[in-house]
């Protein structure tokens, strides 16, 4: 067993159950893991995260690495084996800026090269800034750029599926660099294609026009055409707003409202408010 320090927290065994690929071959690979906990009393609410513990040694000697992943399902009742997660990892590759060299990423490659019934060590759930509102009246912006929305599909399947009764708007924007980039938001195991029939339901995807656009250049432009839709939104009182994903999306969006409100002031104001409110939630890596 790895040594671990005391402030990643009390770890857990996990098996891998499913893994699949859900991007085509000459798109970055995203695969679509299902990872069984153990321990039936593992609980979890819909935002969390929890960290992959890959063994060493690693580079510069480290005994081990932690990842941090959202969790991308609902909650649902503890199997007898255990309890089901559903990850979505892209495999990530990293390029040296004196080198020049290209590396994979620790944790996306041991994943994406993890087989059925390979043994994970898992640690948390993580306290996470994003908490679903308990009043189903309540309306739910949600902005976000690649694996950035697996914990809006938690969402989506909580107030969907588990609850069935939801009331208020549920608007999603999300931003691709291209259609390939795109296909695992419609893709069955994401479930998200199921909600478009739901009065409530909107979905906003903007694909990159250019062949060398970000996905967070491409979600500006996909805000850009409904910002006033979004602005409309955010002014009920009664809207919380969640942005997940790459660091650029908060910028993105910040400077999307800027334009549509009509100063950086005006945004900054409305913002703060619902920041000050608890209607304002981050999760933003990389």
């Amino acid at each position: 067993m790895i040594d671990l320090p005391a402030e990643i927290g009390p770890t857990t065994e996990a098996f891998i159950k499913e893994s699949r690929r859900i991007t085509p071959e000459n798109a970055d690979e995203v695969r679509h893991l299902i990872v069984q906990v153990r321990d039936p009393a593992f609980q979890f609410v819909e935002g969390q995260s929890i960290g992959v513990i890959v063994p060493g040694p690693h580079p510069f000697g480290n005994p081990y690495h932690l990842r941090r992943y959202s969790i991308a399902n609902a909650r649902s009742i503890p199997l007898g084996t255990g309890v089901d997660l559903d990850l979505l990892v892209r495999r990530c590759f990293y390029v040296d800026e004196v080198s020049g060299e290209r590396y994979p990423g620790i944790a996306s490659n041991y994943l994406c090269d993890a087989h059925v019934g390979d043994c994970l060590i898992v640690s948390g759930p993580y306290l996470s800034p994003f908490k679903m509102p308990l009043d189903n009246r309540a309306n739910l912006l949600m902005i976000g750029t690649g694996t950035g929305i697996a914990p809006f599909r938690a969402f989506a399947q909580l107030i969907y599926e588990r609850r069935g009764d939801w009331k208020g708007q549920v608007r999603l924007f999300y931003g691709g660099r291209s259609g390939l980039d795109l296909m695992y938001t419609n893709d069955e195991s994401t479930d998200l294609a199921n909600y478009y029939d739901e009065k409530t339901f909107k979905a906003f995807r903007a694909l990159g026009t250019r062949p060398l656009m970000s996905s967070s250049q491409a979600l500006e432009r996909g805000l850009a055409d409904n910002a006033a839709e979004a602005l409309h939104l955010i002014k009920e009182e009664n809207t919380y707003v969640f942005l997940s994903g790459l660091g650029k999306i908060a910028h993105v969006f910040d400077r999307v409202m800027a334009e549509q409100v009509g100063s950086s002031e005006g945004w900054k104001e409305i913002k703060q408010q619902l920041t000050n409110e608890g209607r304002w939630s981050e999760l933003i890596y990389g």
